[in-house]
Order: structure tokens, then C-alpha cells, then sequence
């Protein structure tokens, strides 16, 4: 435990201080330290591809599958299947994490991490798209960054013409992945049975039993995953927006000094006279990476299985699926709190936060929305990261089923865990996952960007 306590400090505590205006200064992480510049490396080097291909993104989101690999996915369900992954937990509590630690402005800084992590997400997802293989036990294609770092790493060996079953940095990478998903998986039954029983007062082993059963059902078999993300998370996601949307034409004229407060925090005009500028800058620089996932190799696993006729392609719609997580789900959770009264959520912090703040607007129906809200986030989630493991666990363990339906079974196991116990060291053990999956992820990604920015160039060429 006291391991990966240093191991968490190291990568998501303040590696180094920086000062900033107002006397105060600014904690940077290991992690920011390498996703930042990459963000911007990535975004210079593809020309902003949010802002000048969005037209794209949504027409390649409509389209159909044009290839007939049996039990393949199409762009679209690859990016549903993100989506379901990124729209979590993180686009509730974390952005009332983020507001609450940071102010307003912790907003602004989120959304420029969603334009730096989109360029980021395309050359990850477009790789994966490259290095991608057929699927020999689900069908269609499966891939990710432990396929296109053993590749890398295969090419750096002197005896190259040796093929090896493993490279030692793409076994971490899978080991490391399957480590988060499964301490994510413990947060998730805790965060879900917790908001039930302040909603609901539903004892917590009675929510947890019926969400463990209805996820097993899912997972166990063998294609059901993307069917069912087919429909919940277009439903979450609309239902979410659409109550955001009432809620901004009800308090249209409160907007305005809304904006207006979002972009006086976020550079500091008051905060930088207490010094509290580094916290609005880091609290939002830090929940919107960890929001967007861009840079943690988790989404090019979905991306791989996309069955798209042009690399670049896949990795389009990922990085619209960053637009789709911050700018849009997260956007609607800052203004969902910022649009209520100070002094009626002052001193509440996370989930009960968001909860009055729901209350506010909609009464005891809105406490019970968020409940229900976050259980259909929190639970495309585990399904989702699941779909994550499968080409993990092949790459570790071969193509069988029995280590597929281990690892779905440990899981599920750590899912019933944490919907009846918090325990701490697990979320940290996430954390750390999370954090040593980016590190190997960028090892390799920076290195290959080349081949994602020739292939973003030959599609604009060829389109």
C-alpha cells in the first residue's frame, strides 16, 4: 500500500511549483508535464484538427459500415463505446470537484484541455487504427496501444527479424490497464450505491446485487456490450442535455454573468489578488485531462475495433468524442451549479453538491435524476471499460476464453466490492493504473505520431 501511495504522489502530486501572478503558484504533475506539451505538440502538428475538421466528424459519425467483417463495429459504435467510458463519473463529480477546489474559471481551463486532448486522442485512436488485427474470438478487429507499442518496440531491437510473443513496455501497458479498469470498476459500485441510498434510501447490498446482476448478464455474453451501449448512452447523454437546456432557458438572463464570471476566474482578475490563481489553473487543466482521457491509451482500444475504411478516420470521431465529453456533458454540469444561488450550496462539496444544485432547479425529482443519471453513467462506464479489456487480456493471456471470462468475473467481483465498501487504497491503485498506462502509452505515441499526421494528411488529400 505504501507503494502505490508513492507511486500516486509521484505521478498526480505537485512534481514541481511554478509561481503565477498574485504571489501564489501553480503544482505541476508528472502527468501534466506530459500530457500538456504533447496536447500541444498534437494540436500544432494536426493544425487544430477540432476546429477545422468538425464538419467531418459529423458526417463520418453517419455514416454506415461499408465492410462486411463479421461481428466488426462501425466508427460510430467505436465512439459510442468511448463515450461511454469518458461520460462518467468524472462529468459529475469531477467538474463539481473541479468548481468546488478551483472557481468558475476552472471551467475555461477544462475546455482548453478538451481542444489540446482531441489532437492528442486523433494520433492515439488513428495508430490504433493502423497497428489494428482481426479478432479471432469476438470477430471484427481489436487493437490499442499495447498492439502498436510491441511494434514499436519490436522495430528498436537490434535482432528486429526475431519476432517475440511480448515487448516488456506493451505487457505493462496491458497490466497496468487491467489494474485501473478493476479499481475503477470498485469506485463505481461505491459512487453508484452511495447516490442511490441519498436519493432513494435504498440499502446499498440491494442496489448493488441488482447492478452487479444486470452488468453480469451484459459482459458474460458475448456480443451484447456494444448492442447495449447502442442505447443507453445516446439516452443518458440526450436526457442529460436536454435537462441542462431547460434549465438554461429558465435562468437565460443569469447567462450572461455566468460566462462573464467563468472568464474573469479563469485569469485570475480576483482570484489573482488572494494567489488563488494556480488552483483555478491546475484544478482545471487536471480534471479536464483526467475527464477526457485523451493521452491514457484507454480509447484506442475502442478505435481499433472500428471498421472504417480510412485510419484517420477513427481517429476523428475520437476526437469528437472529446467535444462530446467536455465541452458538451461537462459544460452542462458546470452550468448546472453555477446557475444556483452561492449561498444555497455553500460548503457542500461532490455528489451532494451536484444533488442540491438539482434540487434547486427541479425539487426532489432532481435529486432523484441524479441518482438515476449517475447510475446510467457509472454503469455504461463498467461496461464499457470491459470492452477495453478484451484486446488486453488477449495480448497477455492468448486468444481463450478462459481468461476473458476471469477478468469479466473479477470485475464483476470488484464491482460488488465496492458498491457495499469504500476502500481507499483501490481508488488510488486506479489512479496509478491510469497514470502508468499514459506513461507507456506516450512512450511509444510520440515516437509513431509520424504515421497519425501522414494519415490525417492523405485523407484530406484524398477527400
Amino acid at each position: 500500500m505504501e507503494m502505490i501511495r508513492v507511486l500516486y504522489d509521484f505521478m498526480w502530486g505537485d512534481l514541481i511549483t511554478i509561481p503565477v501572478p498574485g504571489g501564489g503558484t501553480a503544482g505541476l504533475s508528472l502527468l501534466v508535464l506530459i500530457l500538456v506539451p504533447a496536447g500541444i505538440y498534437f494540436t500544432v502538428r494536426t493544425r487544430f484538427v477540432l476546429i477545422r475538421l468538425f464538419p467531418d466528424m459529423l458526417r463520418i459519425a453517419a455514416e454506415k459500415k461499408k465492410t462486411t467483417e463479421k461481428n466488426s463495429i462501425s466508427g460510430l459504435q467505436a465512439l459510442i463505446v468511448s463515450t461511454a467510458t469518458r461520460v462518467g463519473m468524472g462529468n459529475l463529480v469531477g467538474v463539481v470537484a473541479a468548481i468546488s477546489a478551483g472557481g468558475a474559471g476552472a471551467v475555461f481551463w477544462m475546455w482548453l484541455m478538451a481542444l489540446l486532448g482531441s489532437s492528442t486522442a486523433f494520433a492515439e485512436a488513428a495508430l490504433a487504427q493502423i497497428y489494428k488485427q482481426k479478432d479471432p474470438l469476438y470477430g471484427g478487429y481489436r487493437g490499442g496501444p499495447a498492439y502498436y507499442i510491441h511494434s514499436f518496440m519490436m522495430r528498436k531491437r537490434k535482432h528486429a527479424d526475431r519476432p517475440r510473443r511480448y515487448s516488456l513496455t506493451a505487457a505493462l501497458f496491458a497490466v497496468s490497464g487491467l489494474i485501473c479498469w478493476c479499481g475503477i470498476s470498485q469506485v463505481i459500485g461505491n459512487s453508484v450505491t452511495s447516490a442511490v441510498d441519498n436519493a432513494l434510501h435504498i440499502p446499498p447490498l440491494y442496489t448493488t446485487i441488482v447492478l452487479v446482476a444486470a452488468a453480469a448478464v451484459i459482459v458474460l455474453r458475448k456480443n451484447a456490450t456494444v448492442k447495449v451501449l447502442d442505447v443507453i448512452v445516446p439516452v443518458m447523454a440526450g436526457c442529460y442535455l436536454l435537462m441542462t437546456i431547460f434549465i438554461i432557458v429558465k435562468n437565460a438572463g443569469a447567462l450572461p454573468a455566468v460566462f462573464q464570471r467563468i472568464f474573469a476566474e479563469a485569469f485570475g482578475f480576483r482570484q489573482a489578488a488572494a494567489g488563488g490563481f494556480g488552483a483555478v489553473l491546475m484544478n482545471g487543466v487536471k480534471r479536464g485531462l483526467f475527464s477526457n482521457e485523451a493521452g491514457s491509451g484507454s480509447a484506442p482500444c475502442a478505435a481499433a475495433a472500428a471498421d472504417v475504411d480510412h485510419p484517420a478516420k477513427a481517429g476523428l470521431l475520437q476526437a469528437f468524442g472529446v467535444f462530446v465529453d467536455t465541452i458538451v456533458i461537462c459544460s452542462c454540469s458546470a452550468l448546472i451549479m453555477l446557475l444556483v444561488p452561492a449561498e444555497r450550496i455553500e460548503g457542500l462539496v461532490g455528489m451532494d453538491l451536484l444533488q442540491e444544485a438539482m434540487r434547486f432547479h427541479f425539487g426532489s425529482f432532481g435529486v432523484i435524476f441524479t441518482a438515476v443519471i449517475l447510475l446510467l453513467f457509472s454503469f455504461s462506464t463498467f461496461i464499457g471499460i470491459l470492452f477495453y479489456a478484451r484486446p488486453n487480456v488477449a495480448y497477455l493471456f492468448g486468444d481463450n476464453w478462459v481468461s476473458q471470462t476471469v477478468y469479466k468475473i473479477v470485475a464483476l467481483v470488484m464491482l460488488f466490492v465496492g458498491g457495499l465498501a469504500a476502500y481507499t487504497f483501490v481508488w488510488d491503485l486506479g489512479d496509478v493504473g491510469i497514470g502508468l498506462m499514459t506513461i507507456f502509452n506516450m512512450a511509444a505515441l510520440l515516437p509513431l505520431s509520424g504515421q497519425a499526421i501522414a494519415a490525417l494528411k492523405d485523407y484530406e488529400k484524398s477527400r
